[in-house]
């Protein structure tokens, strides 16, 4: 008898590809380019036509378990401020804020079926767009489902209301440290620069998935028999005891308050030259405490909070710095130029308008082996912001790229732990769902290739 294939943990697939990458410094061609630091900017770019091949430096069997250490060094600001802001939302977990806010925004909107839909996903995409939302939509799934099936729908839009609407914002990534923040960070530009694409990117995801998940939910409230999973309706339902809703209380409500000021700073400082890791690691980190103090928490409990916030995100971190050890390798070897030098000559051969649109296309695809958001900013902006340099694209534009292939990609492969544990949750066959997401991916699929066509066309920047 066979066995059923079992996709490998994404540290293996990671450290395969560390492998891959080293005997690949045996094979492919060594090469460098010349580079110069602009002086407006600061930032190092590549010079155009300047490649040229040099003597192989293959690296050696040591290299390999160097290169994990190394990587964790040279991605040691982006794995702290992943731990920081991971504990800082430990604490305010513990006080129920969110989880209270969100349930009871959603109670409010019971029975109110022409806006019950487009309202949950909105407000979820808060969370995806800005501290990562992803995990954590598990514990809504349950709420999400009951609320609606109450009002005459399935759990597919149960589950869709929850998981789409975090997804708009995680793939708009107006304020996601965990992608654009990463993504950045290695591309060189100013920290959360060019949010008002990004929030338009938002709004029109939300707006696409709304109108989606609705016309299907109308559909089925119309003839249940319509429904994708209207089998399973029959014969499974979810125990109501897994969709209670905290009630909201006067507590929740200053922690919310404290959320939102929290964030008004961010915004403000990103708007006024806080670009560094730890600035906005020191917001997050006083967002935090002082959640957990207004609520009333013990410090003890504050700092226990933190650590299980933290550690509950040490998997994610540690993708960062292991995935840097792939760039690593490349460096070493000196065949990360060539990679970029070849790429750019089959890129290049097409105008930058489409350009853009292969870059998102490669996200999509590479998301499938490396589903992490970080991770894969981790392996992939080293090449794709030379990249840009080349093809002449922004780095913003590349960083866009990035952030759509891969946020909207996590809806769809069968790798996404995320997806298949909120999928187990809601009691939904992975074929199903793929019945109902696939043509709504297609169709923000095309969306996010008219807007980097935009970005190209406008010079997104700064540059």
């Amino acid at each position: 008898m066979n066995k059923k294939f079992k996709v490998p943990h994404t540290y293996v697939i990671i450290f395969t590809l560390i492998i891959i990458a080293a005997i690949a410094t045996y094979i492919i061609p060594a090469g460098t380019f010349e580079r110069v630091e602009d002086s407006e900017t600061g930032r190092t770019l590549v010079v155009s036509d300047s490649f040229k091949e040099v003597e192989q430096s293959p690296v050696s069997f040591l290299d390999v378990f160097r290169a994990v250490p190394k990587g964790m060094t040279e991605a040691g600001w982006i794995i702290f401020l992943v731990f920081v802001i991971g504990g800082s939302f430990g604490i305010i977990n513990s006080t129920g804020a969110i989880e209270a806010g969100i349930g009871s925004a959603v109670k409010y909107l019971d029975g109110k079926e022409k806006i019950i839909i487009p309202v949950t996903i909105s407000i979820f995409s808060l969370g995806g767009a800005t501290f990562g939302m992803a995990e954590s939509t598990l514990i809504f799934i349950p709420m999400g489902i009951t609320l609606a099936r109450s009002l005459g729908f399935d759990s597919i839009v149960g589950f869709a209301m929850v998981s789409i609407g975090a997804v708009c914002g995680f793939a708009g990534g107006a304020l996601n440290v965990f992608t654009t923040g990463v993504a950045q960070g290695i591309a060189g530009l100013p920290l959360f620069s060019g949010i008002g694409v990004r929030i338009a990117t938002t709004v029109i995801f939300i707006i696409i998935g709304s109108i989606y998940t609705l016309r299907y939910a109308i559909k089925v409230k119309h003839n249940p028999e319509l429904s994708i999973v209207f089998d399973l309706e029959k014969q499974d339902k979810i125990d109501n005891k897994e969709g209670n809703i905290i009630a909201l209380n006067k507590k929740h409500k200053f922690v919310l308050l404290v959320i939102l000021i929290g964030f008004v700073f961010i915004i403000y400082g990103i708007t006024h030259g806080w670009s560094t890791g730890s600035d906005l690691s020191a917001i997050f980190l006083l967002m935090g405490i002082t959640s957990g103090l207004v609520y009333g928490i013990r410090p003890s409990q504050i700092a226990e909070a933190f650590v299980e916030g933290a550690r509950s995100l040490t998997y994610g971190a540690l993708i960062v710095g292991l995935s840097r050890g792939i760039v690593v390798i490349l460096e070493s070897g000196q065949i990360i130029d060539t990679i970029i030098n070849s790429a750019s000559s089959a890129v290049g051969i097409f105008p930058p308008i489409i350009a853009a649109v292969i870059m998102l296309l490669f996200q999509l695809f590479i998301n499938f082996i490396v589903n992490s958001g970080s991770g894969q900013a981790a392996i992939t902006m080293p090449i794709m912001a030379p990249l840009a340099d080349m093809v002449g694209i922004s780095r913003q534009t590349a960083v866009l790229a990035y952030q759509m292939g891969d946020g909207l990609s996590n809806q769809l492969w069968p790798t996404s732990g995320v997806l298949m544990a909120g999928l187990s949750l809601a009691k939904i066959p992975y074929d199903k769902w793929l019945k109902f997401v696939m043509p709504l991916i297609v169709i923000l699929y095309i969306a996010s290739a008219l807007i980097l066509m935009g970005t190209v066309a406008i010079g997104y920047g700064p540059f």
